[in-house]
């Protein structure tokens, strides 16, 4: 593990560039599990991301070591938004490989705080190579996440949060390739060894929780992930190591899982966090990890930075999944008032309509009738329930 000394020293070398996030009791989130769950917002963190913390470190403690040409990495996002704003207050130039994935807000964003983006590799692993090529030119390549300057520059975070909750029974972690879970769990075992550490990686991409259960880093197949930021193949060796030493165990979460917490950390808390970021929320919803009565746990919230896109479909499917939205088909008689007599219905329930296509040309259904997709507002499934009877109550075949 990296000896504490490492990670008090990287805590003094970027203090003046990093924001000491702050950590959060979350009263809503306390009731619903039994323990009291604090939260520590890395989602506010510069550049919406823990990242920046070690690649802080790597390079500020290599200025005079680095190449003639600056620094060069590989990231499908947040470490390259890190890498970028750490090299441009150090005054170097940085080069970012980003896979072909990579969304277009996390490319532009690292092009905004100075990084040159190069798109290049089907794959994190390809991208990584690439950036090793460019390393040949004079440049230092910086790993994202098996370097142990980046390793203590994560572990800042641990730091910072015995500093506030100086008796944290639990902090759960999301797990990509190891480096924020490695750092936490060295300054952790080291301040408090009591400690429980829990990693939580998405079922998409359970490269650590693999390699812990056989004994040693594999790769593994990977599928697309709402927590993208997570999405590493194989931890790296330093990482796994600290991980086999130091953290408790590794659980998973499933793509829905994911997406609820997103939503419930957005409605619940008022935190826009990314896939990544809410991993270890998923984790409690879903079972996965339980806290003890009146025990004090700490989710790591590590990123904010969600595509707006992808953060309409996670709040669209998390409101249906609830109960929250109803869709559904209706054949109508093309008459007068058959519509409004349908929305009547609908009033009656204190349903609101979100959404009405009216359709007459379809396929199959008689001259004279009309289809009507309809979607409404409504407060949960009980709900849904009470509007649906209704409506079959007075004679519509609706289809869900």
């Amino acid at each position: 593990m990296i000896p504490l000394e490492k990670i008090q020293k990287a805590a003094s070398l970027i203090g003046e560039i990093v924001v000491k996030t702050p950590i959060v009791h979350s009263p809503a989130l306390s009731r619903m599990f039994g323990g009291d769950i604090f939260l520590k917002l890395e989602n506010l963190q510069k550049t919406g991301s823990f990242k920046i913390r070690g690649a802080t470190n790597r390079i500020l403690s290599g200025i005079g070591k680095l190449g003639p040409l600056g620094v060069v990495t590989a990231s499908a996002g947040n470490h390259a938004q890190g890498v970028a704003l750490a090299a441009k207050k150090a005054g170097v130039q940085a080069v970012i490989v980003m896979p072909e994935w990579a969304s277009i807000t996390k490319q532009e964003a690292t092009r905004a705080y100075g990084g040159e983006v190069i798109i290049s590799g089907r794959s994190l692993v390809e991208s990584l190579e690439k950036a090793r090529e460019l390393a040949m030119d004079g440049r230092t390549f910086i790993h994202p996440f098996d370097d142990q300057r980046i390793i203590a520059g994560q572990g800042t975070i641990a730091i910072e949060i015995f500093r506030d909750l100086s008796d944290a029974d639990m902090i759960i972690v999301p797990v990509g390739g190891g480096g924020l879970i490695s750092g936490i769990a060295s300054a952790s075992k080291a301040i408090r060894p009591e400690t429980k550490i829990i990693g939580i990686q998405s079922l998409a991409c359970p490269s650590a929780y693999e390699s812990l259960k056989k004994g040693q880093a594999v790769r593994v197949d990977s599928s697309l992930s709402v927590a993208d930021g997570i999405n590493v193949r194989k931890p790296g060796k330093f990482n796994f190591r600290i991980m086999k030493e130091c953290v408790d165990s590794i659980e998973l979460v499933t793509e829905e899982d994911i997406a609820a917490a997103v939503l419930m950390l957005l409605e619940r808390n008022k935190i826009l966090a990314e896939g990544a970021g809410s991993v270890p929320l998923a984790a409690l919803m879903s079972g996965a990890v339980r806290v003890k009565k009146g025990s004090k746990t700490v989710l790591v919230i590590s990123g904010g930075n969600l595509d707006s896109p992808l953060l309409g479909r996670i709040v669209s499917r998390g409101l249906s999944n609830n109960g929250r939205i109803m869709r559904f088909l209706v054949h109508l008689d093309d008459v007068p008032g058959a519509l409004a007599r349908l929305l009547s219905i609908v009033a009656s329930l204190k349903a609101n309509v979100l959404h009405i296509l009216h359709h007459r040309s379809v396929r199959n259904v008689p001259f004279y009738s009309t289809v009507v997709e309809l979607e409404i507002e409504t407060r949960g499934q009980g709900h849904v329930e009470e509007v649906k009877d209704k409506l079959k109550g007075a004679g519509y075949d609706i289809k869900l």
